[in-house]
């Protein structure tokens, strides 16, 4: 089958899913509104469980490639880090399967597929790929934290990596508080800022790319905190929630 047809099939999974609980969600029918045949559909995912894996695969790639972008945009790190939490909390209000695999809640209406690898026939590899372990949310909370380290270093840094890592899984996980329990007025975007500047400590202003903050260790593209305490003083306990994974 041409990727092109398995996308219809995954577009017409989705849609379905959008409309009613996946339990009761039929194969025939999701065929149908591809255009295919049952039987070409059992043969690109040979489940229903197959279908589901591939389904909450391509959703969380979908996530990630997303945040690559969002990362990817021009700025200091501030505002990368805030353009990467406003996609997460986005595309979390819209899309239940992100939602499920960041905070770890499925609802009764989502599938449910096990976390793990599961043994895998299929000659098609895509579906091998859906059928070997799915993210948990501590793996998508890694994933982005370590895209946003390498998009703030930029090529040829050597940035205080613990000090910067921190400051980015800071914000992720801020991110996914903010799915769980939607922020105020200013939404995720102040938290962010807010959060970032404090690390910097009292009286540092935002850095711009090309300036050195005082006090604090820089990458290319922006602000690196003066120092795990600082950051660890920043970071009072927030509810986090992590999304879209299995039950």
């Amino acid at each position: 089958m041409m990727p092109a047809a398995r996308e219809c099939l995954l577009d017409a999974a989705f849609t379905a899913l959008t409309r009613r609980s996946w339990a009761v969600v039929r194969m025939v029918d999701v065929a149908a509104a591809a255009g295919v045949s049952r039987q070409t559909l059992y043969n690109e995912f040979g489940s229903k469980d197959g279908l589901a894996r591939a389904l909450v695969r391509r959703e969380a790639d979908g996530y990630l490639a997303g945040v690559e972008r969002a990362l990817s945009a021009h700025g200091d790190a501030r505002e990368r880090l805030t353009a990467a939490a406003e996609w997460t909390t986005n595309v979390a209000r819209g899309n239940p399967l992100v939602r499920a695999l960041l905070t770890g809640c499925w609802s009764e209406r989502l599938p449910a597929p096990t976390l793990a690898a599961v043994p895998s026939s299929s000659a098609v590899p895509a579906q091998r790929r859906a059928d070997g372990p799915l993210p948990s949310p501590g793996d998508l909370l890694a994933g982005v934290r370590d895209r946003a380290v390498a998009a703030i270093a930029g090529p040829g840094a050597i940035p205080d990596a613990t000090d910067l890592s921190r400051t980015c899984e800071l914000a992720v996980r801020l991110a996914v508080s903010c799915v769980a329990v939607p922020p105020g007025e200013g939404g995720v975007a102040e938290l962010i800022r807010g959060v970032i500047t404090a690390t910097q400590g009292p009286g540092t202003a935002p850095h711009q790319p090309g300036a050195a903050a005082p006090g604090a260790n820089t990458a290319r593209h922006g602000p690196i905190p003066a120092s795990p305490g600082a950051l660890a003083a920043s970071s009072a306990p927030t509810p986090t929630a992590a999304g879209r994974s299995p039950r």
